[in-house]
């Protein structure tokens, strides 16, 4: 609920701007004042209402999308094997989508898992960010791997856009050979060693679809302060 105190905030700040404004104004009569704050604070309490029930649909139906995309997400799960991770508001898909040793080519096996994550994806959830992250075992130079994930990471993006996920949907990240997210420490190649190393993961954010309402939130904020001051005037 960060967003509600911040705007709350805001309306406290737009509140005090009009006492001001109205200390300022001349030839009130008596009680005038009083009765045009009061109807400004009432105002400014209506909208941090609408705003508080805005933000708890925006949770609840967040919160149902993620669950219901997990649902689904499960049943590819259970046909592939991989780990399906949940995160606030995001859902982090731990592909068993793998690559050669020193090599940043889509293998022809990893395709129809692809193929089914973009139909998904498209039909369902077409408004949310898909963050593709791309690592490496730890064999080599690490700046060299950073730019080997960073290849990883942008062929599956280049190949899920070909399935009809949009590219301004998506965005292209790499952990290279990063310590924390090895799947078998230490595991590398060359050769077949360290292939559990040798990924992406696909992150599904549903954060992005919330801007558009926290925008049309502020404009309420804004509009309800605009209105009182015209009032005072």
């Amino acid at each position: 609920m960060s967003r509600l105190v911040m705007y709350t905030t805001r309306s406290r700040v737009s509140t005090t701007v009009l006492l001001l404004v109205a200390i300022s104004a001349c030839a009130v009569r008596p009680g005038q004042l009083d009765e045009e704050l009061e109807q400004v604070r009432q105002e400014m309490r209506e909208s941090e209402e609408r705003i508080g029930e805005e933000m708890r649909a925006l949770e609840d139906r967040m919160e149902h999308r993620i669950s219901t995309l997990e649902m689904e997400l499960n049943e590819l799960r259970d046909e592939f094997e991989f780990e399906l991770e949940r995160m606030e508001n995001a859902l982090r898909f731990n592909t068993p989508v793998h690559f050669a040793f020193d090599d940043a080519t889509v293998r022809d096996q990893d395709r129809e898992l692809l193929d089914r994550f973009a139909a998904v994806i498209s039909e369902y959830y077409d408004e949310a960010i898909i963050t593709v992250e791309g690592f490496t075992d730890p064999a080599g130079n690490p700046q060299y791997n950073l730019q080997l994930g960073e290849r990883r990471a942008e062929a599956v993006l280049e190949y899920l856009a070909g399935q009809a996920i949009p590219r301004d949907r998506m965005k292209a990240v790499s952990y290279g050979e990063a310590p924390e997210r090895q799947v078998v420490p230490g595991a590398q190649g060359p050769g077949e060693e360290g292939w559990e190393n040798r990924r992406v993961a696909l992150v599904i954010d549903f954060s992005a679809e919330a801007r558009a309402p926290v925008a049309a939130m502020d404009e309420v904020v804004t509009e309800a302060g605009q209105g009182g001051k015209e009032e005072l005037y």
